[in-house]
């Protein structure tokens, strides 16, 4: 008798209760591409689309507990990571998946929230460029990430090939800088490879404050289509096709009465189901 195997992606992130962000959009884009999901909590927001309301922590040891349950039981083909705010927990992250360096990881360094406020400290920066960037296959910052990382203003394209290439110069293998934070008609965003070289990608910005958790999704719809085989390139042009139409089919929709979410289920693709050999 045949048996079966679905392609999964493990989401090591922290929690959103209004399903816009966090691990509730992570597994909805991994399940909307046909991918399985599971997932690791490493903080418990408060939040809701008007924005984030208290922070909850996480045991250090509940989360390395959680990736050594999911490892040893449901292997991923590929991890993303979300938002790690503390030194400690960028270590425990670390050191879990040191032992897993064949499976892709792509890491979304969330450090400043939408209001602009900065969400981490620089003890938490250096460790995320110590410990966590030499494991990540692409790493997925906005403009204002990029600027932290790369230690200078970034407002313009021009500034964002100078800072993408100070990325790689840390440790990065790959990066995706994404331009949405543009104020301009069309987004730019490029895709820089460890050799230096970059592609540019350029879509439509929609008039719509419905973007809340795009970053979380972009990263999250690459993760999904490297556990299905693609190339790296692959997804991540295939990852920002998707949460391009994404943001389309849900900018004139009220989920809430602040920021709201994407439609991750605007064309659902059927749970794929590979044979075992």
């Amino acid at each position: 008798m045949k048996k079966f195997t679905y392609p999964s992606v493990l989401t090591i992130a922290g929690f959103d209760g209004s399903g816009g962000a966090g691990i509730q959009a992570d597994i909805k884009t991994f399940s909307a591409l046909g991918c399985y999901a599971t997932s690791v909590l490493t903080a418990l927001p408060v939040q809701n689309t008007q924005g984030v309301r208290k922070i909850y922590p996480i045991p250090v040891e509940a989360v390395a507990d959680q990736i050594d349950a999911i490892m040893e039981d449901i292997f991923p083909n590929a991890i993303k990571i979300g938002m790690v705010h503390t030194p400690a927990l960028v270590e425990t992250i670390a050191n879990s998946l040191k032992k897993y360096k064949k499976v892709p990881v792509v890491f979304d360094p969330v450090m400043v929230a939408t209001s602009g406020h900065r969400l981490i400290e620089e003890e938490t920066i250096s460790s995320i460029i110590d410990q966590l960037l030499p494991l990540t296959a692409i790493i997925t910052p906005n403009m204002d990430e990029a600027a932290i990382l790369a230690k200078m203003q970034v407002t313009t394209p021009d500034d964002m090939l100078v800072a993408g290439k100070r990325i790689l110069e840390l440790g990065c293998k790959n990066l995706l800088l994404k331009g949405g934070h543009q104020e301009t008609a069309r987004i730019t965003s490029f895709f820089f490879e460890k050799d230096g070289s970059y592609k540019t990608f350029e879509t439509e910005k929609f008039n719509t404050n419905n973007t809340h958790g795009s970053g979380c999704t972009l990263s999250s719809a690459i993760a999904a289509c490297l556990a299905l085989g693609k190339s790296l390139e692959e997804a991540v042009n295939l990852g920002q096709e998707y949460v391009f139409e994404a943001i389309k089919a849900g900018k004139d929709v009220q989920t809430g009465k602040g920021n709201g979410p994407l439609n991750h289920f605007f064309n659902p693709q059927k749970l794929v189901k590979y044979e075992m050999v």
